[in-house]
């Protein structure tokens, strides 16, 4: 009997082996293509109007906070002052044993009333050697303060009316000055304040070195090497030439009322004001961590209310005579608990 072709069953086989792989291959084709058609096609009139809607925001945020350093400053800036002040810690019947002079800044929060930090309304509080000779018998005293605003010819004497207890904070008065009644308070933002925020921090960093180094070069030349600060400051006040700086960065931090945030600052800028994106102050700018970027630290704004409102409760600037420089002391302000509400 005559054996069988192997051939036909060989070629059935590879036919439906080729079949088989045309099948799979065609199936792989169809989900890829339509995969590729799920995440690569146009997508529909509506989404796109989202995102474009959605970028533009973006787009006006991003120049909002761009602008906003400036806005501030332009807006604000004749409320914004640079505090001058000298001080003395000594026994009485001897002279001093500490003298010193005091540079800082202060801002507009009421009507005739300044915020800024305790250690500029009392110059001694924190620091160690003046606490040594306190701790001895021995009294502070300041022999003079004295605010310089931007758009004023002359300085006005200021007095502390209130300061914290347990924060880096003060509110002082502002001698009747007719002036004074005209600038504008800053604005206090409410609510808790976001790590993550754009911050504008405006003050006076190197007091009148800073501002005569950005003086025309005939006034720097005139006011470089003068020893006499009030003088030097008086002269840029007839010459219109307060002008406060500004300087931006992000808030890194909020642990209680202090503020952690990274624009720069110098010695002078102490009780400037910290402004969040929306042109609000949200803090009064304090310290720096010498040699570290991202460590400027300020007290947040919502520490003020209770001595604003402390000091208005003594009365307003009209009410007090104005007191001459030389003459204000400690013995004449209230100190409160900075955790009332």
């Amino acid at each position: 009997m005559p054996e069988q072709d192997p051939q036909p069953e060989t070629e059935r086989a590879a036919t439906e082996w080729a079949w088989l792989l045309e099948s799979v291959l065609a199936v792989v084709l169809l989900v890829g293509t339509g995969l590729i058609l799920h995440y690569y096609s146009p997508p529909s009139s509506n989404g796109l109007q989202g995102q474009v809607q959605q970028l533009t925001q973006e787009v006006q945020q991003m120049r909002q906070e761009q602008g906003m350093p400036a806005m501030v400053l332009n807006r604000y800036r004749n409320s914004i002052c640079y505090i001058h002040g000298v001080y003395q810690v000594g026994f009485p019947t001897h002279q001093a044993s500490l003298r010193a002079r005091i540079s800082a800044t202060g801002f507009v929060v009421a009507d005739g009333f300044l915020a800024t930090n305790r250690h500029v309304a009392e110059p001694w509080y924190g620091d160690p050697e003046a606490d040594a000779l306190i701790r001895r018998g021995a009294t502070p005293k300041l022999e003079q303060l004295l605010a310089f605003f931007p758009g004023l010819p002359a300085s006005v004497v200021i007095t502390p009316t209130v300061v914290s207890a347990k924060g880096d904070l003060a509110i002082l008065r502002i001698e009747s000055s007719p002036a004074i009644h005209q600038l504008a308070p800053l604005p206090l933002a409410n609510g808790p304040v976001p790590p993550g925020d754009l911050v504008t921090v405006i003050g006076y960093p190197m007091g009148i070195a800073g501002m005569i180094a950005k003086a025309p070069p005939s006034v720097y030349e005139r006011l470089a090497y003068r020893h006499d600060d009030v003088a030097a400051a008086n002269e840029l006040a007839a010459l219109s030439l307060i002008r406060p700086s500004a300087t931006y960065g992000h808030l890194g931090d909020v642990v209680g009322d202090k503020l952690v945030y990274d624009a720069p600052t110098a010695h002078g800028g102490s009780g400037g004001p910290v402004f969040n994106a929306r042109g609000e102050v949200i803090g009064i700018n304090s310290a720096y961590l010498d040699g570290f970027s991202g460590g400027t630290l300020g007290v947040s704004a919502d520490a003020l209310r209770p001595l604003i409102a402390a000091a208005q409760k003594k009365g307003r600037p009209a009410e007090h005579p104005a007191t001459p420089a030389g003459v204000a002391s400690a013995a004449g302000h209230q100190t409160i608990d900075g955790s009332q509400n």
